[in-house]
């Protein structure tokens, strides 16, 4: 089995890499949303995050503790301390339940600063122009620009990640583009299995 991550800054366009794969037949664990799922009643982050305010109707409320740990590198470091393992072993979960496909993807967009790429065969990278992540973060989640500037400024740069991959993929195009990409590299990683 072949196992490729799938990764990129925010707002690069993993998801809609992820959507072309599911499309055509692959499976893709969306690591984000495991890590929502595995955030949504943490005892170990209610309990680290306690002199907080993180909670809504009882459940943790990801904007509340976004904006804490976004502003804190510390704070920060101390929810990855407890999301990430968490994260690992879905990932290695996921790896058991496909343990009888060819190729399986794993759309993970911390996977560098997480340090997990050494779970995996090959490396997708998704590399979008700033401006357009820029641009997308304050569209799509409302963000300020300020805001979205920090959110950035958190990940390593797609310049450094571009010589951590074994492929890169330019979503800075149309949707075509993009689909036809997906497409060549796919036929190039089938031919490695």
């Amino acid at each position: 089995m072949l196992k490729v991550a799938i990764t990129g800054n925010i707002a690069s366009g993993k998801t809609a890499v992820q959507k072309i794969l599911e499309t055509n037949g692959f499976v893709v664990l969306d690591s984000d949303i495991a890590a929502h799922r595995l955030l949504d009643d943490n005892s170990a982050v209610i309990e680290a995050f306690k002199n907080f305010d993180i909670l809504d109707n009882g459940k943790i409320s990801r904007d509340k503790l976004g904006k804490i740990v976004f502003n804190n590198e510390n704070l920060l470091q101390k929810l990855n301390g407890i999301i990430h393992p968490q994260v690992r072993a879905k990932i290695e979960k996921f790896f058991e339940e496909n343990k009888d496909k060819n190729i399986v993807f794993v759309s993970i967009p911390l996977l560098f600063e997480c340090g997990m790429e050494n779970m995996f065969d090959k490396i997708i990278l998704v590399k979008t122009p700033d401006n357009i992540r820029l641009e997308r973060l304050i569209k799509r989640n409302g963000y300020t620009k300020d805001y979205a500037l920090k959110r950035i400024a958190c990940q390593i740069s797609q310049d450094e990640k571009v010589s951590k991959a074994d492929f890169v993929i330019d979503n800075g195009g149309e949707i075509e583009d993009l689909t036809h990409q997906v497409s060549t590299l796919v036929q190039k990683l089938l031919r490695l299995v």
